[in-house]
């Protein structure tokens, strides 16, 4: 007699589905699992045999062959074994077979019949509820799983609760997942308790309005991290769709979701050391790094050019595309990576130059080795460069003045990105057509624009980011077209195209 099973494999943010087929049949006793599986789930026809028996069921005496299917997709992790116990009672005549066509099953069994957590459901289940299956999660993963908007969730804490459950048609245990509802996180540091620094304050919120990346330079104690820690304040509620793909990602990695900060826009601060694959992500079996743990929101790259120079490189692609395809000999791969990256960094070795002449012992040589850390093209991918001055610790007529709040500030971001919705796109993903018509300008002040960045030698990239910096200006303003003093505070964040030092 055969029956079948449904479960889902994990190969990044995907998930495709998997049918587990049980025989069993007459012959010498034999349990054979073939459809490309690696050790740990050739390992469950050990849990899943004991796991039934201390359970109260039967094991047929007879031969037993388990197929996952499709036999070309790589299987791994015990989240099989709940399929594979349930098609076995299905397949030897213990439960009714037309039980499991209507459900996806997940959960690795202990050898008493409990169900023990598996990570990556949350992808599952999202999967699941787009093709209208209902899911069985081990009741650790009932909390994640129900993250996923309008998802059917039976969460069972053993072997013997699920068939109870299903004889009873799922009563008490089967319940739709509730609806997401964003809303601006408390948590977020006040941009009031920043002084000075208003050149800085002023970049923060035009990057936070248009979704552009930023890079700090300044001497230490400057406020570059203290700045940097309070973008998330001024970014918008992720919306319910952003944040299930946060949630996703997160899932992947096989960490617990707080239930009551899941819906809060990520921020990643990775140290320094972190290697590529901590980062971009990757490792033998392909996991999401930093990039994609801060999707839809911001990835904190303090000390900038004291990472290593391969793992600044690999930010390239992500920057530029929203996504890292991570591939190995038998796994291919994708996260989302749509990041909004802030940087900071000394001008120097000893963090002065440019500053304390007096302090300063780094020769030009030693300068412009340590800006050289950070790559050109890495560089011409980071829309504003700002230039911090160093505080005096003293108070001064400008750092006493009330600095706005987040509040404040938050909501003329979130304006200006209501201006962009509209259009289609933050000002930083515009590109082709959106991005001639959003950026159009006036003959003359075109002409005056190229003979600008001409004189500076930007790139074409470069040249790019202007506009869509200053279209975000403008949106900050209010204005439906761009002016002049829009292009010329946009090319004022380029200065580091000009000269490692900010000349």
């Amino acid at each position: 007699m055969t029956a079948s099973a449904y479960t889902r494999a994990q190969l990044g943010m995907e998930a495709p589905l998997v049918t587990v087929e049980v025989y069993c049949g007459n012959g010498l006793p034999q349990f054979t699992l073939v459809g490309l599986a690696e050790a740990a789930v050739r390992e469950s026809r050990e849990r899943v045999q004991a796991a039934l028996i201390n359970s109260g069921y039967s094991v047929p005496a007879g031969r037993i062959v388990v197929n996952l299917s499709p036999a070309d997709l790589p299987k791994e992790g015990g989240r099989y074994d709940l399929a594979i116990a349930m098609g076995l009672l299905a397949a030897s005549g213990q439960i009714p077979a037309e039980w499991l066509q209507q459900v996806e099953l997940y959960g690795e069994l202990s050898l008493a019949g409990a169900l023990r957590t598996v990570p990556g459901l949350l992808v599952a289940t999202v999967r699941a509820a787009g093709e209208g299956r209902s899911v069985v999660v081990p009741k650790a993963n009932e909390g994640e799983a129900r993250l996923a908007t309008s998802a059917r969730v039976l969460a069972v804490p053993d072997l013997t609760a699920l068939v109870a459950a299903l004889r009873d048609g799922g009563t008490g245990y089967f319940s739709a997942s509730r609806p997401v509802t964003p809303h601006r996180c408390a948590q977020a540091p006040e941009l009031a308790e920043v002084r000075g620094q208003s050149a800085a304050r002023r970049a923060l919120e035009i990057a936070a309005a248009g979704g552009h990346a930023l890079l700090m330079v300044g001497p230490p104690g400057a406020g570059k991290s203290m700045l940097a820690t309070r973008m998330t304040g001024l970014l918008p509620p992720l919306s319910a769709e952003e944040a299930t793909e946060c949630a996703m990602v997160r899932s992947l990695t096989g960490r617990d979701l707080d239930n009551a900060s899941w819906h809060c826009r990520p921020f990643r601060a990775p140290h320094h050391a972190a290697s590529a694959s901590a980062i971009v992500g990757g490792g033998s079996r392909p996991m999401p790094g930093e990039v994609s743990l801060a999707h839809h929101g911001v990835l904190f790259l303090d000390e900038l050019p004291e990472f290593n120079r391969a793992v600044l490189e690999a930010l390239r692609e992500p920057l530029e595309c929203g996504s890292v395809r991570v591939v190995r000999a038998g796994y291919r791969a994708n996260f989302p990576a749509r990041f909004q990256l802030v940087a900071a960094m000394n001008p120097c070795p000893c963090g002065f130059a440019g500053y304390r002449a007096d302090r300063c012992r780094c020769s030009p040589s030693q300068v412009h080795r340590y800006a050289g850390r950070v790559s050109g093209p890495l560089v011409d991918r980071i829309d504003l460069h700002v230039f911090m001055q160093p505080s005096t610790g003293r108070s001064s007529p400008a750092d006493s003045s009330p600095s706005e709040s987040t509040a404040t500030v938050a909501a003329r971001v979130e304006a200006a990105r209501e201006v962009q919705s509209r259009r289609g796109a933050l000002n930083a993903r515009l590109e082709g057509e959106s991005l001639e018509g959003a950026c159009a300008v006036e003959p003359a002040l075109a002409l005056w624009l190229e003979d600008a960045t001409h004189r500076l030698g930007l790139s074409a990239r470069a040249q790019v980011k202007v506009r869509q910096v200053a279209r975000t200006v403008a949106d900050l303003a209010g204005r439906a077209r761009m002016e002049q003093p829009d292009l010329a505070e946009a090319l004022s964040y380029r200065r580091l195209d000009r000269s490692p030092a900010g000349g």
